[in-house]
């Protein structure tokens, strides 16, 4: 049996959720973001036992199909951008069709409907932010990012990190460098 569980999204994450499974005494098997699978069936009193202790850790287990999917939708994306060495040289329509299982007009509606944003602006959002710390381990230029995140090029990484977020990724990289040399002078 699966739970889906809704913020699951670190490695901290999981272990909050291991911890709450043993207190509960259940047996489990894989633990990937978002998705925990439970070895024996559950009664509603364990069930609901475990969505409150998830609740106190700020995790939420989700009941219904829809929220289910937007989690899967959103996991996908987050490991394929924050948690893999490289993305996929496909489309991420196409990757993301073929990772769940299901058309991708029908993903891309279901996660627009419910999250206010497409499924291409969530990706845009979620590569900025891994820009953002690529920039801050400061251990690949610009041109070694775009290709690791498969941009076209790196102008165009830095054209939709400006748009994003309002400087450049130049800008951004000084800020840091600034920031560690006033931290320097306390």
């Amino acid at each position: 049996m699966k739970l889906y569980i809704k913020y699951m999204v670190s490695l901290r994450c999981k272990m909050m959720v291991v911890e709450e499974l043993k207190k509960l005494g259940m047996h489990y098997g894989t633990i990937e973001l978002g998705v925990v699978e439970i070895l024996e069936d559950i009664n509603q009193e364990q069930r609901d036992q475990l969505k409150k202790n998830l609740l106190k850790s700020g995790l939420e287990l989700l009941d219904d199909n829809k929220s289910i999917l937007i989690e899967k939708i959103k996991n996908g994306i987050m490991e394929m951008i924050h948690y893999s060495d490289e993305l996929p040289k496909v489309n991420y329509s196409d990757y993301i069709s073929e990772k769940l299982g299901y058309d991708y007009t029908y993903l891309a509606s279901t996660f627009s409907e419910v999250r206010g944003v497409t499924i291409q602006q969530f990706i845009i959002l979620h590569k900025i932010e891994r820009i953002k710390e690529l920039i801050l381990y400061d251990e690949l230029n610009l041109t070694e990012i775009s290709y690791k995140l498969n941009y076209s090029s790196p102008a165009h990484l830095s054209n939709q990190f400006k748009k994003v977020t309002g400087m450049t990724p130049s800008f951004y990289r000084k800020l840091k460098l600034k920031r560690n040399k006033n931290l320097e002078d306390i």
